[in-house]
């Protein structure tokens, strides 16, 4: 009856109209269960746009000799596959970015073989001029790949307040600008992955302390940087790597004071709250501590229950 009375119906993909719902569904769940607002139509101004199809009768396949995904109603389509799949097709994502390039995901379900196992246990403390500190003194570098690119990127938005809004120059200076977003983003995911991955390999269980980056992200002074270091993605990386090869990973409460506690003897210093104290010396056992290299080993101690 439906498709009698809107003939147009046969031309929708009704895998993605199923997706569609089900995305409604959870978005209903979540605003019951108090987790997010009440859900709302998307806007037409939102450039995040995509639709997600499921794998039914060989409906999505890819060849990778001839770089080409086969798509439900889209059919054959030219794509640079960067890996092969492995696994059962579960399902397709096409989405569109703020620069015009498509990107098609495909989920798909297998089983990873989990890494060696190796006597090796690292607590790392989270930090701004460093991207993160060890138990081991390690300290591996914060690329600060925002600073790299923030003068060109607020040349352009000087530019752009200049202009028409909706104008072609006014796109074209605006897709400049999503340009160097984009860039950044690739960037610092690809060090992050990087990173998560050598420490993922190196380690049997990693303890990370748990920041509450929200309530961080309202101080004006440290914001930007902290938007930089990505904490939030670098953790998250961790957790879903621990879970894939078979390691242990530990967040420790996010009020324990991992800074300013002396790891020799516990002695906690108020005066290391603030931030400017990078050296401290121990009123107690008088042991010179660095704050982060400190705290890295406190929070390997806190995760292990040890302190």
């Amino acid at each position: 009856m439906l498709k009698q009375e809107y003939p147009f119906l046969k031309e929708v993909d009704k895998f993605a109209l199923t997706n569609a719902i089900y995305d409604l569904d959870t978005a209903f769940k979540n605003f019951y269960a108090k987790r997010s607002n009440y859900p709302k139509f998307k806007s037409k101004k939102n450039p995040n746009k995509s639709y997600t199809t499921n794998f039914t009768n060989n409906n999505i396949a890819v060849d990778f000799d001839n770089n080409i995904i086969k798509l439900p109603k889209l059919g054959l389509v030219k794509a640079k596959v960067h890996r092969k799949i492995n696994g059962r097709i579960i399902n397709a994502t096409v989405s569109i970015t703020k620069t015009n390039k498509y990107y098609i995901a495909i989920t798909t379900e297998e089983e990873i073989e989990p890494l060696k196992e190796v006597n090796k246990v690292v607590g790392i403390d989270l930090g701004i001029k460093d991207l993160c500190i060890t138990s081991e003194g390690e300290k591996i570098e914060n690329i600060k790949v925002l600073q790299k690119y923030e003068t060109n990127i607020k040349k352009l938005q000087r530019q752009l307040s200049k202009k028409q809004k909706g104008g072609k120059n006014y796109n074209k200076t605006k897709r400049k600008i999503a340009l160097y977003y984009e860039k950044i983003k690739n960037i610092r995911n690809d060090y992050l992955h990087k990173v998560t991955t050598r420490i993922i390999n190196e380690n049997q269980v990693i303890i990370t302390e748990n920041l509450y980056v929200k309530s961080m992200m309202q101080d004006s002074h440290i914001a930007k940087n902290i938007a930089d270091v990505s904490w939030r993605e670098l953790t998250r990386q961790l957790s879903y790597k621990a879970n894939w090869y078979g390691r242990t990973y530990i967040r420790v409460d996010k009020y324990y004071a991992s800074s300013q506690t002396c790891h020799i003897c516990g002695y906690k210093n108020s005066k290391v709250k603030d931030l400017s104290v990078r050296n401290w010396i121990c009123p107690k056992c008088n042991i010179t501590h660095n704050r982060d290299e400190n705290a890295a080993i406190n929070i390997l101690y806190k995760g292990l229950g040890l302190a």
